[in-house]
């Protein structure tokens, strides 16, 4: 199995209420092994939600306490994000998953650069910080297809 962010497979869970599929993976004759998560749905955030940005460094500073993740209203939401990849994490070790493909430029799910005042900084977001700390092999979504069938021949 693969966990990979929900977003990516058609699920209304953004923080705009809406989605961002993926085709490659949406076609994909190996959907029956994702796992779709949503990391700030399930840290306890609502859809919508106001948007949320790392303040100060990226999803290892956060995970380590460097960092805090404030919406835009100027609301600390870092407790969510954390309990989020946290329980993320739980998920992924309960089903024995050692893959994740995660939505780039997410503050949850970015694994290479993340959104900050509408500019694109290269950081990893917080549940994708935690999964590769704990040796979770993390794709991009903008990698998705070299990745994938290169992941799926290891299956």
């Amino acid at each position: 199995m693969i966990v990979v962010s929900a977003c990516l497979l058609g699920f209304n869970c953004r923080y705009d209420g809406e989605n961002r599929p993926d085709e490659e993976l949406l076609s994909s004759t190996f959907r029956k092994l994702f796992v779709p998560i949503c990391p700030e749905q399930i840290g306890g955030l609502p859809t919508p939600r106001t948007p949320s940005e790392i303040s100060g460094g990226d999803g290892l500073d956060v995970l380590e306490g460097r960092s805090r993740i404030i919406d835009i209203s100027g609301r600390d939401v870092t407790n969510c994000f954390l309990r989020g990849a946290n329980e993320a994490m739980r998920l992924v070790e309960l089903l024995e998953i050692s893959t994740a493909i995660m939505k780039e430029k997410s503050p949850s799910c970015g694994v290479c650069h993340i959104k900050k005042n509408a500019s694109i900084l290269r950081g990893s977001g917080v549940t994708s910080a935690l999964f590769a700390k704990k040796g979770i092999r993390v794709i991009s979504s903008d990698r998705i297809k070299a990745e994938l069938e290169t992941e799926i021949y290891r299956l």
